[in-house]
């Protein structure tokens, strides 16, 4: 049977697919190819059609993937450019998490997206994947090496025997608080999961909580309520406030006080008339008004309102993320103000809302998360 199955586009990458096959045999390991072509029968397709066509290849190739993996594939990889790695990824999505996949590709998406919530290898071709040359040889030959290499795993597929974890949610700005979390859980023998709360990070987050690899949640960094409601960019998760909605959960406002943005000079000019700071020289952070603030606090409160598991919030009064601080460029006493006044007045009475005169980042914040998990855990 084959320990690689290879899906392509066979109508128009016949050749790259079957050199890849080759490749992969000169390493011992047997491959077949899925084709996800759109069989359009020559027409040119657009629009509703043109979709409808990619969801259809996408859920025939899903079956024949899946039947193959129960026959002992180890390992699924795809080649395509725009259509055709539109239709492997979604191909690749719909597979376990861990669940060894590559795609090669041209990469004409953005690749957050694309492995927000599912482990994919990314291999960039650099060149199109239209016709073998020099560098496209290159790069099929390396991924025939690495997908070799993953046929020797002596685990295939889904981990097995997980450890329950902590799911906490963390970002650069709250850093300081997680690495206090994550001392007192190892104090603990614990094992703890952080997730970075960048707008991608949580789809994964939200994911490994529906498939039950957490037993508590920390909820420090809800900062995806101001990409999801105000701006920034994100992956697309429904479920990122709702999954593991039964267990015990502590929730703090980090990273509620900025708005993620862009390198600065691509940043709109009217929200750098506000308070921010470069992050990095990929990253703008930008200061919420009170208002925003008010938006997102409310937001969080409905979604807490909505859990069936025991909740408490924490809300540090010295400050949300590492810049909101004495002397840092978005310092903000009021807004903390306006959070906890919100939450105050929004979060059901079966939800107690525990204000702390100190940083999210300071020491004494990790033992009050602990005692407060203690008790919902009781």
């Amino acid at each position: 049977m084959p320990k690689v199955i290879v899906l392509a586009t066979v109508a128009t990458k016949s050749d790259e697919a079957e050199f890849l096959v080759a490749r992969l045999a000169d390493n011992g390991v047997k491959a077949q190819i899925v084709d996800i072509s759109l069989n359009s029968q020559g027409k040119t397709l657009g629009g509703a059609d043109k979709c409808y066509a990619m969801e259809r290849a996408a859920n025939e190739a899903l079956s024949q993937v899946h039947a193959a993996c129960a026959n002992n594939a180890e390992v699924v990889v795809a080649i395509g450019g725009g259509t055709g790695g539109e239709i492997a990824l979604q191909v690749l999505r719909a597979m376990p998490i861990t669940f060894p996949k590559i795609m090669v590709t041209t990469l004409p998406f953005d690749p957050r997206v694309a492995v927000a919530d599912n482990c994919i290898v990314l291999v960039p071709t650099l060149a199109d994947v239209a016709g073998l040359n020099t560098m496209l040889r290159e790069v099929l030959g390396n991924a025939a090496l690495m997908i070799a290499g993953l046929c020797r795993k002596s685990r295939k597929g889904e981990l097995k025997d997980v450890v329950p974890s902590v799911g906490i949610t963390g970002l650069g700005a709250t850093d300081g608080a997680i690495k206090h979390l994550l001392k007192a859980f190892a104090e603990q023998d614990r094992e703890a999961t952080v997730f970075h709360a960048n707008g991608y990070g949580g789809a994964a987050f939200a994911r490994f909580a529906q498939q039950n690899a957490f037993d508590a949640i920390i909820d420090l960094t809800p900062h995806e309520l101001t990409r999801i409601h105000l701006a920034g960019v994100h992956a697309h998760m429904p479920t990122r406030f709702s999954a593991g909605g039964d267990l015990p959960r502590v929730v703090l406002p980090g990273g509620l006080n900025f708005i993620g943005l862009g390198q600065k000079s691509l940043v709109q000019e009217h929200y750098l008339e506000r308070p921010h700071y470069e992050h990095s020289g990929l990253f703008t952070h930008v200061k919420v008004t009170a208002d925003e603030m008010v938006q997102v606090s409310t937001q969080l409160a409905i979604h807490l309102n909505a859990l069936a598991g025991p909740c408490a919030v924490i809300v540090p009064m010295g400050g949300f993320s590492h810049q909101d601080c004495a002397g840092g460029p978005i310092e903000d006493a009021n807004l903390r103000a306006v959070c906890l006044e919100t939450l105050t007045s929004n979060l059901r009475d079966t939800i107690t809302v525990t204000p702390i005169d100190a940083h999210i980042s300071d020491p004494e914040i990790t033992p009050e998360i602990m005692t407060k998990l203690a008790a919902l855990s009781a």
